[in-house]
């Protein structure tokens, strides 16, 4: 599985990058690489010997066992979900009641379905359910597919495996180390974070603050709307289309960064690049005081600039380290981009 291979990656990815590749810009690649390893895989090392239970899932005629559940937990209620190997889908529907399908998958003996049990914990307005793995090396994977009240919120949490949730309007977490992310219709997003897989958001929001990674995998959002975006990745693009935010700050080492939305009056947005070309598509509708730099890349902006320190502005320029300074209109929000090896692009919208 890719899950447990990750480390030996990860240790390759920092030794393989050149410390002496660097400029007063740009931070050292690797220090954003074990940044976002910490944020996002410490908390799931203990159980890296029982995600082996996944290895082997096609090796034979599968035998299945299902489970079904419905618990009332009101329209405001909690539900939080972890899975060891397997899938998790989940929808808001009317009523007040937690609706539970779950499907345990194995291809070894079916004797090793009893062996994986189904716990859940309920308490007044909140349901806790977590997949347990009594035996060692099993080859047991459970599917869930969940129906909650759409106001009610949810935690969902895979280790190998997707994790899926749309038109639930109470407050969304959703994480998995081996497996893509995907949220829609989600006003009340907090987190969606993959190690292995891709986070795709869709016509999302957040009241506040909103953080979305991938290791190895893409971060995809479209029509999203948040207070604040803390974005990042390692090998995959950050790619962001009809988004509105009052500020942001995006990562990527290894990746392109594509950005498509408006920019909020005294907004600050920071992208931060390694080896990925930076493309905005801006209207003239608020002014920005633009900063960038690229040691390898050009700079180039199609809304005209008034320039301030260095740079061509609206010139394609190529060369060791290029750097531009520059007002477009009011200058009222704050614009950082930074790239080691890759081109800056601002398009008129």
């Amino acid at each position: 599985m890719n899950h447990i291979k990750l480390p030996i990656i990860v240790t390759l990815a920092l030794t393989a990058l050149p410390a002496a590749a660097q400029d007063p810009y740009d931070p050292d690649p690797r220090s954003v690489i074990r940044e976002r390893v910490r944020d996002v895989v410490r908390r799931h090392v203990a159980v890296k010997e029982v995600t082996r239970a996944y290895q082997g899932r096609n090796r034979g005629p599968e035998q299945t066992e299902r489970f079904s559940r419905k618990i009332k937990i009101g329209r405001d209620g909690r539900l939080a979900l972890e899975n060891i190997a397997g899938n998790i889908v989940v929808t808001g529907g009317g009523g007040d009641e937690v609706s539970i399908e779950a499907v345990k998958r194995t291809t070894g003996d079916s004797s090793q379905l009893a062996s994986v049990h189904i716990v859940v914990d309920e308490r007044p307005g909140r349901v806790d359910v977590k997949t347990e793995h009594t035996a060692r090396n099993d080859r047991v994977s459970v599917d869930y597919t969940v129906t909650v009240p759409a106001t009610a919120g949810v935690t969902l949490k895979s280790i190998s495996g997707s994790v899926k949730v749309s038109g639930v309007q109470g407050p969304v977490r959703a994480e998995s180390i081996s497996g893509n992310v995907t949220a829609a219709s989600t006003p009340r997003l907090e987190a969606a974070k993959s190690v292995s897989g891709d986070v795709d958001l869709s016509d999302a929001a957040a009241d506040s603050d909103l953080n979305a990674s991938s290791i190895s995998g893409s971060v995809r959002a479209k029509g999203l709307k948040a207070r604040a975006l803390d974005l990042g990745t390692v090998s995959g693009d950050v790619v962001l289309l009809n988004v509105t935010c009052d500020r942001f700050n995006i990562r990527s080492v290894s990746g392109g960064v594509e950005y498509s939305g408006a920019l909020s009056r005294n907004g600050r947005y920071d992208i931060n690049s390694h080896s990925g070309t930076v493309r905005l598509t801006l209207s003239s509708d608020v002014g920005f005081e633009l900063n960038a730099n690229s040691f390898s890349g050009s700079i180039r902006s199609e809304l005209p600039l008034t320039l301030g320190a260095t740079g061509g502005g609206n010139e394609r320029r190529r060369g060791p380290s290029h750097a531009t300074r520059g007002v477009f209109g009011d200058g009222s929000a704050a614009l950082i981009v930074r790239t080691f090896s890759g081109d800056i692009v601002i398009i008129k919208r």
